[in-house]
């Protein structure tokens, strides 16, 4: 809903969290940029983690799909995620900033080559994310490189809070498009004309098919499979991987996932999500309710 349309208490209750979140960023990015996203991954772990529930959730998780894990590593782990989700959401409000960091990084992996070849036959490519590093990363390192590609995003609650979320994601890049009718016309458009789409595909989604994550069942859209087969579109994951010293990456794209059916097709993705996860499992984002049961807002 806009902001008008909503009743007056909730009204007043967003504009008053987004006018302290803003106040936040501003101070925050008026600091440079090899200091500000350490500091907000510092405060995103030592202040806001304990506060919004993020530390039970991350065990919660934890303990849901890999019971094994020592008490030290899953302590390392509440601590390690809510930082990368702390230095995530800075780097994404600094724009230009962010973009200029991450522009030249290392891309590797079977998937470039790909990739190319898709973009020299104009053939569309899905380039399938997860929120994991900064998934945003490699959107702004391949369009630097001359990739035309367009986003999906889900629009934010808080409606004041949403208007400069959308302004600083597309400062990354656009074309953006938001979840719905329109935005789903935008997209078929897009890859219709040989485009690049980036799509996150790890968030819990009512009613859709519960596939294998961890080794539990996790409800996971079809969707982004559907798109592919439809549009004769490479699936391509797609993983920024966040380096030692906390403010550069390195782009990671897997080989195609084969055209086949979309269960199969989402089931590889989930694979090939979770292989990473293991590999690096402080920049996965263990804060999401990924498996939650019916009836329940927790796992």
């Amino acid at each position: 809903m806009s902001a008008p349309d909503l009743p007056l208490p909730t009204r007043l209750r967003y504009f008053a969290t987004n006018l302290a979140v803003r106040s936040f960023f501003g101070l925050a990015l008026s600091l440079p940029y090899r200091w500000r996203v350490p500091l907000m991954g510092w405060l995103a772990s030592r202040v806001i983690a304990p506060v919004a529930g993020w530390r039970g959730r991350v065990r919660r998780n934890l303990a849901h799909v890999m019971p094994d894990l020592t008490p030290n590593e899953v302590e390392r782990l509440v601590r390690a995620v809510p930082d990368n989700a702390g230095r995530t959401l800075i780097e994404i409000y600094s724009g230009p900033d962010f973009v200029n960091r991450v522009k030249d990084c290392p891309i590797e992996g079977p998937g470039l080559a790909a990739l190319e070849e898709a973009r020299a036959q104009g053939r569309p490519v899905i380039l399938v994310t997860a929120h994991f590093g900064n998934y945003d990363t490699a959107r702004a390192a391949l369009i630097a490189r001359g990739h035309n590609i367009g986003s999906l995003y889900r629009r934010m609650r808080n409606p004041y809070f949403n208007a400069h979320y959308v302004r600083s994601i597309s400062a990354i890049g656009t074309p953006m498009f938001e979840q719905g009718r329109r935005g789903m016309m935008q997209l078929v458009k897009h890859l219709r004309g040989g485009g690049v789409l980036g799509v996150l595909t790890d968030l819990y989604v009512g009613g859709a098919p519960a596939l294998p994550f961890f080794g539990q069942p996790a409800r996971t859209s079809l969707v982004t499979a559907e798109l592919a087969l439809k549009y004769d579109a490479l699936l391509i994951p797609t993983f920024s991987i966040r380096q030692a010293n906390g403010l550069d990456f390195v782009v990671r794209l897997e080989a195609p996932i084969p055209h086949t059916d979309p269960e199969t097709m989402t089931r590889a993705v989930n694979d090939e999500l979770e292989k990473l996860v293991r590999a690096h499992m402080g920049q996965w984002f263990w804060i999401h309710r990924r498996w939650k049961k019916a009836g329940s807002e927790d796992v």
